[in-house]
């Protein structure tokens, strides 16, 4: 266990003491930080230097070659499934690269996912971006937390008939997996060009790196394989993203506590390993480092105080959540607390 573990179960012990919250979340929490540590002391050889990852590394870029050699001869509708599914599985490996994968140079585990596979955003720049994420006591606050899909609502009042109409239904499960990356994409594009625009180039030769490697990975696909750039981004790049919406659609909601923010949604091992059980999500945000093929474990044994720490915001599937959210909003979102509830909270 971390020190960063650590500190994340003293943050929130704090404040479920502050706001009066049954002693049995705490206690709950409290084991769960022991069985943790337990566990990283009980490692093997091969965990303390990441082989399962490596090893999802290595899938991962052959499973993209070979999809790419096959592609003249596989029709379109078996390789979106499985080219998305590549796609996503190298943004999940990105994610736990965040965290984890500690067990190898640091230069080596940004060079392993790095390649933008996914071509939308630089890796540097999400590392930076989900990084403040993690600060859990802000997460669902607009201009707080960078993956929030809430308003503030003076925004909200300010926007068009089209902007709420369109954002209303990407709260929809279907709206979320047909639109949700035309309106996510183009909003990372707008915010970082603007920054340029106005002399902040900060991050200019990070992008300069991201389009070059993004060229390449086009002209290779293009030149070697026959792969045009459009049908890269159909095939391989858009389904990549509707995967990664499908798993973020109700990852969090407002809650009063911090940890009635993050969600569960049990899978099968086709999505779990997808998402390195990043869909047992109030697990990852409880223990950020804890290594991704443990996160079921820790589920299985202790899913009733996970469960009371969250306040039960668990899902038993993704077919749950399209059934009752498939043409229904999840919410509205317009984030609930002003910014006075905010400011005083934190």
């Amino acid at each position: 266990m971390s020190s960063g573990d650590r500190s994340f179960i003293t943050e929130n012990s704090d404040d479920d003491d502050e706001n009066a919250v049954s002693a049995g979340s705490y206690r709950a929490t409290r084991r769960l930080v022991l069985a943790a540590v337990a566990d990283r002391a009980s490692e093997s050889w091969f965990e303390r230097h990441d082989g399962p990852t490596l090893l999802v590394t290595l899938a991962i870029y052959t499973s993209w070659l070979f999809l790419l050699v096959l592609h003249r001869y596989v029709p379109w509708w078996i390789t979106v499934p499985l080219a998305g599914y590549v796609v996503q599985w190298h943004f999940s490996l990105q994610h736990e690269a965040i965290h984890g994968l500690r067990g190898i140079p640091g230069w080596l585990r940004r060079a392993l996912v790095w390649p933008p596979l996914g071509v939308w955003f630089p890796f540097e720049l999400y590392r930076r971006s989900h990084s403040r994420h993690h600060r859990n006591h802000h997460l669902t606050y607009p201009g707080e937390d960078t993956e929030s899909y809430y308003h503030e609502e003076e925004d909200w009042e300010d926007y068009g008939d089209l902007s709420r109409w369109l954002l209303i239904v990407n709260q929809t499960f279907l709206g979320r997996l047909l639109i949700g990356p035309f309106l996510l994409t183009p909003h990372f594009f707008i915010k970082e060009v603007g920054k340029i625009v106005a002399g902040d180039l900060a991050d200019l030769g990070i992008w300069v790196r991201h389009i070059i490697a993004v060229a390449l990975i086009l002209l290779l696909a293009a030149e070697a394989f026959e792969v045009s750039a459009l049908q890269y981004l159909a095939e391989f790049v858009y389904p990549g993203l509707v995967l990664g919406m499908m798993r973020s659609f109700t990852e969090h909601r407002w809650g009063e506590r911090p940890s009635e923010r993050t969600a569960v949604v049990e899978s099968n091992w086709v999505f779990g390993l997808l998402f390195l059980w990043n869909n047992l999500h109030v697990v990852h945000h409880a223990f950020p480092t804890l290594s991704w093929w443990k996160v079921p474990r820790v589920w299985r044994q202790h899913r009733e105080q996970i469960q009371a720490y969250n306040g039960g915001f668990v899902f038993r599937g993704y077919g749950e959540i399209a059934k009752r959210w498939l043409l229904t909003p999840n919410f509205i979102p317009v984030h609930p607390p002003s910014s006075v509830s905010r400011n005083s909270a934190s």
